[in-house]
């Protein structure tokens, strides 16, 4: 069952103002904007309008009724930023909060009210922390969101719910333009004595077309939930979400653990039954001075499992600050996909289960930080640094195998570093060469094999590896750039190092 609120703010730029600037608490003022030459009120605010300022007066009328009154300058777009603020703050009653300007927001709360004990509270609690805030609202919640914003506005009480079904009977005794209609057609509706929505709910849609335009149909339908009526909310909606509100606030780490695990729980269940595993999960701490904390984790293969991800977030939970307590927790899986069988072999002829090294994986990157864990992959080139690419998934598989045929080394550096050799004729291995000041004499020695350039990617000079073993028993790869021309020096260089 669908179910939206509207939260109207009839005072919201005078307000707004007032909470930016505390100092005019105790002042007379109205917020003005230049209307062809002329400064007209935008914004009164409630003490001022006990002594007759209304919204649209010009300001010298005003003054003329208070002379002590304040004037301030209206500030572009001030109406947007602070619907968009508090929207932001909506969303921890629900996932779908949109701005409707310029003084309301509609949110979609289907699915949301048990979790504060049904309806009545939760209009309850949203009111009076906006309150709290300095904000006065009128609040309605419908099965439509044309419903939902006329009964706001129009209604005769600050708080309507209107129970399922009966939309369309509490509409009757509003004025047309609770419908949300332009001008020009409540002026005409008017004109022909149709002061409610009543007379002509009930008349035939092709003469109100005719009279009135299409435009007056729509709106009718959104109301009465004829006609789909989409909400563009302020964030991306993250279709894998649980909620967990709180009785009182939450200012412990266990109290938090235990929060989690529950999320954790309800969440993992979900994705149990939908076949599908997590690969980043993000919990958000919601607390009573309106911060959000937030911490996130992920892993190498998408995962379904309560305790291992409760592990993963337990490294982190130190870095939420509770400060005067949490009133709401979230968690979010913004990255969801197929689970994958926990039995199937990561490498052939190995006995290792490549879900539990992804959780180890998992353990280690929730440790040391992103980037700590790397695995690489064979790819299609000559040119020995470029031979392997890094995985991007742990379970993406090589297009080709490992060369087998040529000995490469375990380490291979990713720029080969200079050395010093003495080599007694050209084309033979080198008998001795200094790396980093230290020298190593030769014992065994396995080469030449050339590696071209590869042309079509860069051009430069051919290399002739060796495989040195020194006195030491350790085992280098070195080779010689370009040909040996006599009379020149020649430039070796140390690549990397065999196990």
């Amino acid at each position: 069952m669908r179910r939206f609120m509207a939260i109207w703010f009839p005072h919201l730029l005078a307000e707004g103002m007032l909470r930016r600037r505390p100092h005019l608490k105790d002042t007379l003022f109205v917020v003005a904007t230049p209307d062809h030459g002329r400064m007209r009120v935008t914004a009164v605010c409630q003490a001022a309008q006990k002594q007759g300022i209304t919204m649209g007066m010009a300001v010298a009328d005003a003054r003329a009724l208070v002379a002590n009154i304040q004037v301030l300058d209206d500030e572009p777009q001030l109406s947007l930023q602070l619907l968009t603020g508090l929207g932001h703050w909506c969303i921890r009653y629900t996932p779908v909060a949109a701005t409707d300007v310029p003084d309301g927001l509609l949110l979609d709360i289907s699915g949301c009210a048990h979790l504060w004990g049904g309806e009545e509270n939760y209009v309850e609690d949203i009111q009076n922390r906006l309150k709290g805030f300095g904000y006065t609202t009128r609040i309605a919640i419908a099965g439509t969101v044309g419903a939902a914003w006329a009964l706001a506005r129009y209604g005769k009480s600050p708080v309507i719910l209107a129970p399922p079904g009966e939309e369309r009977a509490m509409l009757m005794s509003l004025p047309p333009a609770a419908l949300r209609l332009e001008t020009t057609v409540v002026e005409r509706l008017q004109k022909l004595g149709l002061y409610t929505i009543g007379p002509f709910m009930n008349m035939g849609r092709s003469i109100l077309r005719r009279r009135f335009g299409v435009g007056l149909l729509d709106r009718m339908d959104q109301a009465l939930g004829w006609k789909e009526e989409p909400l563009k909310p302020l964030r991306p909606v993250v279709p894998y979400q649980e909620r967990l509100p709180c009785l009182e606030p939450i200012v412990t780490r266990s109290g938090i653990e235990i929060a989690l695990q529950q999320l954790l729980n309800t969440l993992c269940e979900r994705l149990v039954k939908e076949g599908k595993g997590l690969r980043k999960a993000v919990f958000k701490a919601y607390r009573v001075d309106g911060e959000a904390q937030l911490v996130e984790i992920g892993t190498h293969l998408p995962s379904q499992q309560a305790t291992h991800l409760f592990k993963l977030f337990e490294l982190k939970i130190d870095q939420i600050a509770p400060a005067l307590g949490i009133e709401l927790f979230v968690l979010e899986a913004p990255s969801v996909e197929k689970a994958r069988s926990s039995q199937e072999a990561l490498w052939h002829n190995s006995t290792l289960n490549d879900t539990k090294l992804a959780e180890l994986l998992d353990q280690l990157t929730g440790k040391l930080g992103k980037g700590i864990v790397h695995r690489y992959l064979p790819d299609e080139h000559y040119w020995p640094e470029r031979s392997v690419r890094e995985a991007k998934e742990l379970s993406e598989q090589p297009t080709i195998t490992w060369p087998k045929d040529r000995p490469r080394p375990m380490r291979l550096l990713p720029v080969p570093e200079p050395v010093e050799v003495a080599a007694p004729i050209p084309d033979y291995p080198p008998m001795h060469f200094r790396h980093r000041g230290k020298l190593h004499t030769v014992k065994k020695a396995d080469g030449p094999e050339r590696i071209e350039s590869e042309w079509w990617i860069s051009d430069g000079k051919h290399r002739d590896y060796y495989v040195v073993e020194d006195e030491k028993g350790e085992r280098y790869w070195l080779f010689r750039l370009g040909h040996y021309t006599e009379g020149k020096p020649h430039q070796w260089f140390l690549h990397g190092f065999f196990a």
